[in-house]
């Protein structure tokens, strides 16, 4: 929204309904001179008694009536003897109870906040205030208010609240004199101001394009961003020539930055295969920490387990199963070596081989844990093993520090309880995640590690599987023989297809493969629509909710996420009388939406339908939105047997679920798969990503749209490089300079 189009209002603060204290999100009511009116927004240490003007709009929603929402505000002191009052009962300086307020504003009326900024010792003359509190008690209050100028001095140069607010927790009372002395100091990864809006903030203070700060800011942006694209690291020359164009400034400017940040410990320079790379530290310091740990795994490897053979043997005589040559070696490897990655496309024995593994260790009274990156993944796994398997995240059990950073209490000084760790779905792990692992594994522990190289790499940075693979250290059993039982499927032959840069086969129609021809976009998302809604719940008994997933390369266009979850939204989930709704962001929620959580989330409280009551959860858990409560400023969703209870402000880890990208499918498997095949941007439009998608289906696949676009992406064998520098590091090139 442009600043033009925002409305203003003033008015006195009469209650805060409610406030998060982590993010400042706040409801109040505010006495605007003529009606209370309902304010929300991120409005931290807003107070009873205040005089508040804020900038918005008006909206009003179905079920929770008309308010304002505060894009920008701008607070004043209580003016009269009443409103002090209001504000010094509600507790906003500490050491003032409501009683207390009452004595100071009889004894200082209208000059009460003049008394407690400049002559505090004055509080002593009050009957029970020593003069020792009187002090404590100004202190208090300069420093609180201290707090709201900083917070509106950032405002005023364009920062939303929420900016604001992580700006100070992280510069603290000194924050204002940092910015006017270095506006691209908000920049840096725990603060995460982008660029741009630093930029602005030194146009205003009238800084040179070539400003020492702004050319430094901007190579170390180019490395902050270039982590969304996958890399831990950039040749150095790409790094200066990027930050040159961005910045507008000679590269010669830049390659002086970098040389400087270099020097002082800023970003870290290493030369690979005779090219200088630059890191930044954390990224350096993770990817040098796992290569050196799995190197000393190598050297100092989990005792081994003798008599492999015989134990599968045992297991063939007692099930009747009969393992491959390929699995026999990689139960071996487990056994007698204690490290390995287990790889293989669908229906070649992957969960065979690893229940056997598992068998055996416990067999020999080792501890087993079993973990996963996301939470369907590790339900997955749980499903297919029989043993209980948790999150990453839980296994290393994620806490946050005073600044919301991410912390593991599992490291190296408290290491994890076990003798054995398996790690499925590898291709999902990023270096920072599998730095924290290993720094939590006890020496001498087995490091099992499965996951398929031929599906998309991790969205975090690093290529954690394909380095490991690539590098020749970590012993690697792939399985390649597709079992009898699988052959009879056309999902895994068309699978195993697709990775050989095969057609799959189009003409069956007897099978669990489908493929419906449509050649035009938005007859394509009718089809969709009408797949979900009417023919396959009539045709298979499938539940549109539960069973059927759609599955679409991106998020734009009119085959994007965006666009056919309003569509599915439309066709499955309608308005009706007495349903409620809510827009979150520009999107609109209904209850009865199918919703997936977008990151992993260990707060948010829930309660299982036994009555058994616990916390957390993860990105890529899916669920149903059963219910909006204005008043208690609640969304209920249900997650199979749980009902997840979201307060309002945390209702943006919610997204629409009917259609999600095939990089958020990792780690999940679905009855029955639906993905468009459209001619569209080549980077959405490759081998990896069909394959990933179609070996999420369980039972049912049909890709509609164009044979040609389906050729395009079997043809389009890109895979997008990832500047990393794990490989190097286990082959011992780079570690140390």
């Amino acid at each position: 929204m442009n600043e033009e189009q925002l409305l203003e209002m003033s008015g006195s603060v009469e209650d805060i309904v409610f406030r998060n204290e982590k993010n400042g999100y706040s409801i109040l009511e505010m006495n605007n001179g003529q009606e209370l009116v309902t304010v929300v927004g991120t409005l931290p240490w807003v107070n009873v008694g205040e005089i508040l003007h804020v900038m918005g709009k008006w909206t009003k929603h179905p079920t929770f009536g008309v308010q304002f929402k505060a894009e920008a505000f701008e607070r004043y002191r209580p003016e009269t003897a009443s409103a002090m009052l209001k504000y010094l009962s509600s507790g906003a300086i500490r050491g003032i109870g409501p009683a207390t307020a009452v004595k100071i504003v009889e004894a200082f009326g209208e000059n009460t906040l003049k008394v407690l900024e400049e002559e505090p010792e004055r509080l002593s003359s009050i009957k029970g205030i020593t003069r020792a509190k009187a002090l404590k008690i100004g202190e208090e209050f300069r420093q609180t208010h201290g707090v709201r100028d900083a917070m509106e001095f950032l405002c005023g140069y364009g920062l939303s609240p929420e900016e604001a607010l992580r700006v100070w927790k992280v510069m603290g009372s000194s924050c204002t004199d940092l910015v006017r002395e270095n506006p691209y100091s908000i920049c840096e990864e725990e603060i995460g101001v982008p660029f741009e809006r630093a930029d602005e903030i030194a146009a205003a203070l009238e800084r040179p394009q070539d400003d020492a700060w702004r050319v430094r800011a901007g190579v170390e942006y180019v490395l902050r961003h270039n982590l969304n694209n996958g890399h831990t690291c950039i040749p150095a020359d790409k790094v200066t020539a990027a930050a040159a164009g961005m910045l507008g400034v000679p590269v010669s400017c830049t390659e002086e930055a970098l040389a400087e940040l270099i020097a002082d410990g800023t970003l870290v320079r290493r030369e690979l295969e005779g090219r200088p790379f630059v890191f930044l530290p954390r990224l350096f310091r993770a990817e040098v920490y796992a290569a050196s740990r799995i190197l000393t795994m190598l050297r100092f490897p989990a005792q081994p387990i003798a008599g492999a053979d015989a134990y599968i043997e045992s297991i063939e005589s007692e099930t009747g199963m009969q393992y491959a040559e390929r699995q026999r070696e990689a139960i071996r490897e487990a056994l007698n070596k204690g490290l390995l990655i287990l790889t293989g496309g669908p229906g070649t024995g992957k969960t065979t081989t690893l229940n056997a593994i598992i068998r055996i260790l416990k067999a020999q009274g080792e501890k087993v844990l079993l973990g996963a990156p996301t939470g369907r993944a590790a339900k997955r796994m749980s499903e297919l093993t029989g043993e209980e398997a948790k999150t990453i995240h839980r296994l290393l059990q994620v806490e946050w520090d005073e600044n919301d950073r991410q912390t593991f209490a599992k490291n190296e000084k408290n290491l994890l309880d076990c003798d054995a760790l398996i790690l499925d779905e590898l291709s999902m792990v990023d270096v920072p995640l599998f730095d924290a692992v290993l720094r939590a594994l006890p020496l001498g522990c087995r490091l099992i590690m499965v996951g398929d190289c031929d599906q998309l790499p991790s969205v975090g940075p690093g290529n954690v599987l394909g380095d490991l693979i690539a590098s020749g250290k970590v012993p690697v059993v792939q399985l390649t023989e597709i079992f009898r039982q699988s052959m009879q499927s056309l999902i895994v032959t068309s699978a195993h297809r697709i990775v050989a840069g095969e057609m799959p086969e189009l003409s069956n129609h007897t099978s669990d493969f489908f493929f419906l021809p449509c050649a035009d976009a938005g007859e394509l998302s009718a089809l969709i629509a009408d797949l979900c809604r009417r023919r396959l719940p009539n045709s298979y008994g499938y539940s549109p909710m539960t069973d059927i997933q759609v599955l679409t390369p991106g998020r734009k266009g009119e085959l994007g996420t965006a666009e056919l979850n309003r569509k599915l939204q439309e066709a499955l989930n309608p308005p009706e009388k007495g349903k409620k709704e809510i827009t979150i962001r520009g999107v609109l929620f209904r209850e009865g939406d199918k919703v997936m959580q977008v990151k992993n989330d260990y707060h948010i409280g829930w309660t299982k339908f036994d009555g058994t009551t616990g916390e957390g959860v993860f990105n890529g858990d899916l669920g149903i939105l059963c219910g909006i409560d204005r008043k208690a400023s609640t969304l209920t969703v249900q997650m199979d047997d749980r009902l997840v209870l979201y307060e309002l402000d945390m209702a943006s880890e919610l997204e629409l679920a009917y259609a999600m990208t095939v990089h958020k499918s990792q780690g999940n498997e679905f009855p029955a798969v639906v993905m468009p095949v459209f001619p569209g941007p080549s980077q959405l439009s490759y081998r990896n990503l069909l394959y990933t998608a179609v070996t999420r289906a369980k039972e049912l696949l049909i890709l509609a749209g164009t044979r040609q676009a389906l050729a395009a992406m079997v043809e389009n064998n890109r895979r997008t490089r990832r500047y990393s520098g794990l490989l190097r590091f286990l082959r011992g090139e780079g570690m140390d300079e």
